[in-house]
Parts: C-alpha cells; structure tokens; sequence
C-alpha cells in the first residue's frame, strides 16, 4: 500500500493548481456581477427601462344578477391582465375592503360592479391605494351570449384603444381618458397576453355618457383579395360585444372616497325616476276619480225635466 499524503501537502497543491489554472469569479449583486468598476460608472452603463406592471382586480358584490354577472365575466375575458375574486358585500365599508384585497392580489386598480335592489348596476373604476376613483351608473348592457355576433377575436390579444374627440375638451374627460388607457390597455409581454392587435376598445361620448364597443379587425389572408400590410382601405371591423353604457357620477380624488373632484349635474338616481313613474300612474287614478266626482255633481245641479210620456205605457 502506498503512503498517504500528508494534510499540508494536499493544501499546498490544491492552492497551487487555483492559481494556475482558476480565476477568482467577481461578487454577484441585484444588478449583476461586480467587477470592480465604480458605482457611478455602472449607473451610466446601465439603462433603466420602463416595465409597465398594471394588474387590474375585477370583482362584483353580493346578490349581482346573472346579467350583470355574465358582462362581468365578459371583461375578464376581454382582459388577460386582471385577477377575478370573490363576491364582496356592499356596505359602507368597501373601500378599506377592497383596497386591503388589491394589495393582497399585489394589483394596481380595481373594476367594482355593485348591483343594488337587484336592477341597478354601478360600477366602481379606482386605482389603489392613493386614487383617484370614478363612480358610474351602467345602462343599455348587452352580453356577448345576449347578442351572438359574428365578431370573433384571439382570447388574450391586446387592443387599440381609440377615443372619440370629446375626450380632450373638458378636465374630468380627460382624466376618464387616462383612466381608461391604464385600466383596459394590455401590458406589453404580459405572460398571458398574445403579441397581436386584432379587435379594437371603442370609447366615445355621447350626451355626457360613454358608450363601449369592442369590434374585430377583419382582412382577407387568402386568395386574390389578400392584401399587404399597412393597407386599409379593405379592412373591416366587425363587433364582437359587449356593449355598456357609462353615467359618470362623481369623480373622488381618493380610492373609493374623498374628496369630491367632480359631480356629474345632470345626473338623475334611478330610485328618482322610479318614484316619477309611480306618481305618475298614481296620478292617472286621481283624474279618474275626480272625474266621476265632477260627474255626479253635474248631474244633480243640472237634474233632468219630467218627461210626459214617461207613465203611457204602464197602463
């Protein structure tokens, strides 16, 4: 059996092999690997890049129609970048709610449909935790499975957001505007996005209301109608749905409160209305009733003459 080596021996070649044949890896940091150059000089190496990290939480409240669960379900399909929860109660005290679920879900906005009395349907825009927040009546809704259209767009595509001209007039549309972009623009390389425009989000202002559409852009690929890119004139747009309309109510400087940074004038609350059509029906009984009232009191101060001929047969 051969000698063993002693401790000592085995250091000094393991250290004499490293130097000749190892060199010394430099220290690994967040922004890579240190090499010895200042810190200045790396700040100017280095670009920083904007990443746009938007995650937008969509969730309704308790007791929410199918209808408005369906159009809820719609826009989650609409967009890949938001997160779906569970169902919150209504109350005074949604704000702290809500804002505590966005920070858990690691969001940075919040689409909120409140359905109240089982007809009316609010929907809460905010951005959290700081705002601000738009509060907005929904009518005219329509679902992709109430309309059928033949508009037909890849799942998780990003769209083109256009916005009619009215958007740049006044203060609170422009805010709106911007709200919007943030809230229903994809992420660029978003994980579950698909790097294609093909459908197109319509916004636009019509009697202090926003309308949405959502249309399919449609070209030919095949055949003797295929066409090049950039050209067109032969595209077409195709709705796929759904549509809404928006009723701004107020705008809050705050995450779903605050300071009030706009109220809509000419808005009417749908209770309101309620209470207008009823008075109304009330009112048409009360003119009946008057009538039969003005009636009799003709007939007994304008009392008929005795007729003479009344008694000739009854004898």
């Amino acid at each position: 059996m051969g000698k063993k080596r002693k401790h000592t021996e085995t250091e000094a070649l393991a250290n004499g092999n490293k130097e000749e044949t190892a060199i010394e890896r430099p220290k690994r940091t967040l922004l890579g690997f240190k090499d010895g150059c200042t810190e200045e000089e790396n700040k100017e190496t280095s670009v920083v890049t904007f990443r746009n990290k938007e995650k937008v939480l969509v969730t309704c409240s308790r007791r929410i129609s199918f209808r408005y669960r369906h159009l809820m379900l719609n826009l989650v399909s609409l967009l890949p970048h938001c997160k779906k929860d569970n169902k919150v109660e209504s109350k005074d005290a949604k704000g702290a709610t809500l804002n505590e679920l966005v920070e858990l879900k690691s969001c940075s906005s919040c689409l909120f449909f409140e359905c109240r009395k089982g007809k009316d349907l609010y929907l809460w825009m905010a951005k959290c935790p700081n705002g601000p927040s738009v509060k907005f009546l929904v009518n005219a809704v329509h679902t992709m499975e109430e309309l059928k259209l033949t508009g037909n767009h890849l799942k998780g595509s990003r769209p083109i957001l256009t916005f009619s001209s009215n958007f740049n007039k006044e203060p609170h549309w422009k805010l709106l505007k911007e709200m919007f972009m943030q809230i229903f623009g994809t992420p660029k390389d978003h994980r579950k996005s698909k790097p294609f425009y093909d459908h197109v989000f319509v916004f636009s202002i019509l009697d202090d209301h926003v309308w949405f559409r959502n249309y399919q852009i449609s070209c030919p690929h095949t055949g003797t109608q295929k066409i090049d890119r950039g050209d067109l004139e032969k595209m077409t747009l195709v709705e796929v749905g759904p549509r809404f309309c928006l009723n701004p109510i107020k705008i809050f400087a705050g995450s779903f409160g605050g300071p009030t940074l706009y109220e809509n004038p000419f808005y009417v609350a749908p209770n309101q209305i309620r209470s207008l059509e009823k008075k109304q029906k009330a009112g048409k009984y009360a003119k009946k009733v008057k009538a039969k009232t003005r009636r009799k009191m003709h007939q007994l101060s304008n009392p008929l003459e005795v007729d003479e001929f009344a008694d000739m047969w009854k004898e």
